[in-house]
Formats: structure tokens, sequence, C-alpha cells
């Protein structure tokens, strides 16, 4: 009996195994674990991106073994796709008739915070330890907020007014912001990790040509996607031209080593001016994002490594990073508040909506770690990249889980002490 139980055991194990090398069946495995764990999450009254998180875990090297973390970076693709989208419809909160109304707040507003983090998470982190290269990436990587999860908390209670346009602008101009930054620290940190002869200065200069060019494509690009999508009725033929088009310009982000953030971002932005109400092309990708918002944090899951949690430096990092985060976002947009003289419910509450952090993080710390700058690196600085992607995990878990409830009441306390 025990025999027959091991080599059943055995048996389902080999099965697994072979599976596992197989994209479709990760892929739709992914999808319906990830979907099953997105609504047990929503049944507790959790973000539905907690439980695609927890369900890449479950599926991943260190629990089940479902889906092997090689097999995570053939699907890389997945992710690209997903935080192109995420960026487009980032930029298309960009509109004119917002910026001209909240326009010196929000810059102001985003651009404080933004200080206040990066400062604050770096030098913790290289005050816990963290040699300092890693330390900056990490600091601009925390200065991201994730828009997805205030706009669906947003749009649950039904909210308006003032104090949502300004969260909604400040999210927005701090996101933009954070890839600009990220640009130009990736180009010095990323030589110091890798060990280039490159001076500094170069580096800088090499970023600014490619955030430029990255302007300059995503605004050709949105100006073709208008083009592309005007005058069509049939929702079949703006998808398929718009998401071809779309397609078409990831591959010249990568072929060109420019930033899809940005150059998606410019082009949502393109978009939602071009156009009097939401533009179709947002409004014919909708249903087709979920899907791949989805694979896109089940594949983060699995690159998760529970077993580096389990580490006392990492836990200490992590806990240093969240916390630092927290309370630099917080003050920052409270001092800013007072510099342009908000009203007291938003100086109280609007730094608290800045708190979940989701998709534009975890992309930028998997472009850290897949960057072909940083392949070949020595074993201390390939781990260390590791770590710097569970500690980003590990924010994100925790924010999707507390920031929404707590963003949710931030929003109800703002909107009705400004109305």
């Amino acid at each position: 009996m025990v025999d027959l139980r091991n080599t059943l055991l055995s048996d389902l194990i080999g099965l697994r195994d072979l599976l596992g090398t197989q994209p479709l069946f990760a892929l739709g495995l992914l999808l319906v674990v990830g979907y099953l764990f997105g609504k047990l999450a929503g049944r507790i009254n959790m973000p539905e991106i907690s439980g695609f998180i927890v369900a890449g875990i479950l599926l991943g090297e260190s629990v089940a073994g479902f889906v092997p973390r090689d097999m995570a970076h053939r699907l890389s693709l997945l992710p690209d796709v997903a935080l192109g989208m995420i960026a487009l419809s980032v930029g298309g909160e960009f509109r004119a008739s917002t910026l001209r109304r909240l326009g010196t707040s929000i810059v102001v507003i985003a651009g404080t915070q933004m200080a206040f983090t990066l400062v604050a998470v770096t030098a913790v982190l290289a005050l816990l330890g963290l040699p300092l290269p890693f330390a900056m990436l990490l600091g601009t990587i925390a200065c991201a907020t994730s828009p997805a999860s205030l706009f669906a908390v947003a749009n649950d209670l039904r909210a308006r007014g003032r104090f949502v346009e300004l969260m909604h602008g400040t999210v927005a101009v701090n996101d933009a912001g954070t890839l600009i930054v990220f640009g130009l620290v990736f180009a010095v940190a990323g030589g110091m990790i890798a060990g280039g002869d490159a001076p500094a200065g170069s580096m800088v200069v090499h970023a600014i040509y490619e955030i430029g060019f990255s302007l300059l494509v995503g605004a050709i690009a949105g100006v073709l996607l208008h083009l592309f999508s005007r005058g069509k009725r049939d929702g079949y033929e703006v998808l398929i031209s718009g998401l071809g088009l779309f397609l078409v310009v990831m591959a010249l982000t990568i072929v060109l080593d420019l930033s899809p953030l940005l150059t998606n971002m410019v082009a949502g932005a393109v978009l939602a001016n071009l156009s009097q109400r939401q533009h179709p092309i947002f409004r014919f990708l909708e249903p087709f994002t979920p899907p791949i918002y989805a694979l896109f944090f089940v594949i983060a899951g699995v690159e998760l490594q529970l077993g580096i949690l389990t580490q006392v430096d990492v836990l200490i990092l992590g806990g240093g990073y969240i916390v630092a985060r927290a309370v630099a976002k917080y003050y920052g947009v409270s001092a800013a508040c007072a510099i342009v003289r908000t009203d007291v419910a938003t100086r109280r509450n609007l730094g608290i909506c800045m708190f979940p952090q989701a998709g534009v993080a975890i992309g930028l710390v998997l472009l850290v770690q897949t960057s072909p700058i940083l392949q070949g690196v020595p074993a201390d600085s390939a781990k260390l990249i590791e770590t710097m992607v569970n500690i980003v995990l590990l924010s994100v878990l925790i924010n999707e889980i507390g920031g929404p409830p707590l963003a949710r009441g931030a929003i109800i306390r703002g909107t009705k002490l400004d109305a």
C-alpha cells in the first residue's frame, strides 16, 4: 500500500514537472487559479490584486511548484505588455482641462512627496546596510503609487470633487515623474552595479537621450493611434488596429532601448487630449486588459521566493522600505499641501491615498532584474537584485492589502469635508 502511494505520488510529481514545461499549461493555470483567488480576495474585502499575487506564490516553486521560475521568465513578454497598458491608462489622466485647473498644485505635491520618499527610503536602506546603488534604485521605485487601486476605490465610492481630481492628478504626475527619475537613477546605479568604466556623466546623458526619444516616440504613437481609430464605428476595427499598433510601439521601445512606460504614458496623454470624451482606444482595450493584468500580478507572485523572506536581513530591509515609504509619502504630501494652501481635509487625507503600490513598482523592479546591463553581474550583486525584487513584492502585498481600505477612508473624509 505504501509502495503504491509512493508510486502514485511520484507519477503525479512527474506529470506536474512535465506540464510545467508547457507554456500553454502555465498560462491556463495562472489565469484559472488567479481568477479563483482574485474572487476569494474580493469576498473578504481585499483587492483582487492581492489574490493574484497569492495565487502566484502558491503555484510557484516556493509552494506547489506547478510553474517553475524559468517558465515565468519565458512568459516575461506578458508583464511587458501589461505594464505598457498600465502606462497607457495612466497617461489618459493627463487631460489639458484638468492640468490647467490643478496643474501647479499637483506638480508641487507630486514633486515634494517624491523627493521626501526618494531621500528617506534611500537613506534608511543605506543605514540598514544595503549598498548605495541598490538603495538608490529602491528609493526611486518607492516613489511609485498604484493608480489602478485608487481608481477602483474612487469608482466604487462614486466619489467626485476637487479632492478626487487632485488625487488622480497627483498620482499621474507622480508616476510620470517616477519613470523619468528612475531612468536617470538607473543609468548611474546600474553602471555602478555592473562595474562599468563609463563615467556617471555620460550615463546621465544617455538617460536623458533615452527619455527624450521615449517622449518623441510616445507622442508619434499617440497621434497614429488616434488616426487609426478616428471615424471607425466598428469596435473590432478599433481593437485590432489599436492593439496591433500598440504592440508595434512596444517592440520599438525594446529594439531601440527606450522606456516602454514613459512612451506609452505619453501616447495615452496624447490620446486623452485628442478626444472630447473617453477615447475609443481606451474604451475598446478595456475588456481586453483584465486577463493581461491578472497574469501580470500572478507572474509577479511566482517570482516571489518565500525562502528569502525568512531571512532576517531581508525582513529588516523590507520593513525599513515599507515604513520609510509610508512616513515620507504622508508627510511629503502634507508639507506640499501646506505650500499650495489646500484645505485641512486634503492636507490630512491625501497622503494616505499615496500608500497603494502595485503595477508600476513591480514593472520597474522586474526591468532591473531583466536588464541586459545587469546580466552576468557577480553572484553577490545577483543575490541583492533578487532581494530587491522580493522587497518590492513584499511591499506590494502589504500595501495592496492595507492601502485600499486606508485610501477608502481617506477619500470619504476628504470628499465630505471638501464638500
